[in-house]
């Protein structure tokens, strides 16, 4: 008798600025898992919130928004996203999935809110639970925990979008006394590089913090690392696992622009694109160490299944009579839904180690089913 393939519900779109670059991940997931495996389901979620299954989500992951909102009100009568997911998780019903892949970047889908309704659902699926995902996408608490854990970063100041429109001036002499120029303004919870800017003066603060402000309620204000004229090694490391996480080899990102933002990152081609580096020059004492803190602050956010951890590296400064500086090495964030496309870092990171994209899908499947089978073994009740 064969055995039963497992369900896998691949989830995409989303309430987010980055709707685009999770339709981007979901295509090329939903090309390269393995069909004799699993029994494999699309469902999608419009910019406006919109659940879809079948042929509606299908279009949604064409890009056919509009033809997708059209086929969903023609046949599924605009289901909730708990109906659905409720649904799915139903045994008996013969739409019941095994696990979900939530291939979702951003608000509403990488901060924890998703992962609630999984929770309640009680379905497996992949990644980090709610805090860890809350954890993830919030840089200000994430930085709070990494301070907690001993681990190092670079000074930050974080503001309310309330204290910055009521007392713009306050908040400037604040940032000013805390940080030194270049600064990086970024909204806290959003992924991509979505909204966030470099500032080398105080004449290009107050747009900054206004364009962070537009994508968040707290704006997180981060000290340029090395300081003026010096542009630091940006690094990332994949982390996979639960409770005995892994680091895959250490990744360089060298940006076609100052920094890695949203367009350097997904919008240059040609010779203008940003080139990634894997694996990154280090001795293998830097790569020892920054793999340790990768693993180091994906325990410290309570993240499961997959992270990729950024760092930056502020090269070594020589000096007269011993005064040099070493070089820096500092965390710059955890994100625990990357992009996963098969030419992002997170994918690459893992096939230099010696895991391909497919068997990669693989285990954040078993490791979702494993997450869950241990979550049974917690009394709720007395």
């Amino acid at each position: 008798m064969a055995r039963k393939k497992l369900r896998v519900g691949v989830l995409f779109g989303g309430k987010s600025g980055e709707h685009e670059v999770s339709l981007l991940s979901a295509r090329s997931i939903l090309k390269a898992i393995d069909r004799k495996k699993y029994d494999v389901v699309e469902l999608g979620i419009t910019k406006d919130g919109r659940w879809l299954q079948g042929g509606a989500a299908q279009a949604l992951l064409g890009g056919e928004a509009a033809a997708a909102s059209a086929a969903n009100a023609a046949s599924a009568g605009g289901e909730s996203g708990l109906s659905i997911v409720s649904a799915a998780a139903e045994p008996g019903t013969g739409t019941g999935l095994d696990v979900v892949f939530p291939v979702l970047h951003g608000t509403f889908g990488e901060d924890g809110t998703i992962q609630g309704l999984f929770e309640l659902a009680d379905i497996a699926y992949v990644g980090s639970g709610v805090l860890g995902s809350a954890a993830g996408m919030d840089k200000d608490a994430m930085k709070r925990m990494f301070v907690a854990a001993g681990l190092p970063l670079t000074p930050h100041v974080t503001l309310l979008r309330s204290e910055w429109r009521t007392d713009p001036k306050k908040a400037t002499r604040r940032v000013e006394k805390q940080l030194t120029y270049p600064v990086f303004v970024k909204p806290a919870n959003l992924g991509s590089s979505v909204g966030i800017s470099k500032v080398k003066t105080r004449a290009e603060l107050a747009p900054a913090m206004d364009l962070a402000a537009s994508f968040d309620r707290k704006i997180v204000i981060e000290q340029g690392v090395g300081g003026p004229g010096v542009k630091p090694r940006e690094l990332e490391v994949a982390v996979l696992g639960n409770d005995a996480p892994e680091a895959s080899v250490v990744g360089e990102i060298v940006p076609a622009k100052e920094f890695y933002d949203y367009e350097a990152k997904y919008e240059l081609n040609g010779p203008d694109e940003s080139v990634s580096i894997v694996p990154a020059k280090l001795s293998a004492a830097e790569a020892k160490k920054i793999r340790a803190m990768a693993v180091a602050a994906f325990r410290a956010c309570d993240c499961a299944g997959l992270a990729r951890v950024d760092f930056l590296m502020s090269p070594a400064v020589a000096g007269k009579g011993g005064k040099g500086r070493p070089a820096e090495i500092v965390l710059n964030e955890v994100n625990t839904m990357p992009g996963f496309t098969s030419i992002s870092m997170y994918p690459k990171l893992w096939a230099a180690s010696g895991l391909g994209y497919s068997k990669l899908i693989d285990r954040l499947i078993e490791l979702a089913l494993e997450r869950h089978k241990e979550k049974q073994e917690t009394s709720f009740t007395r």
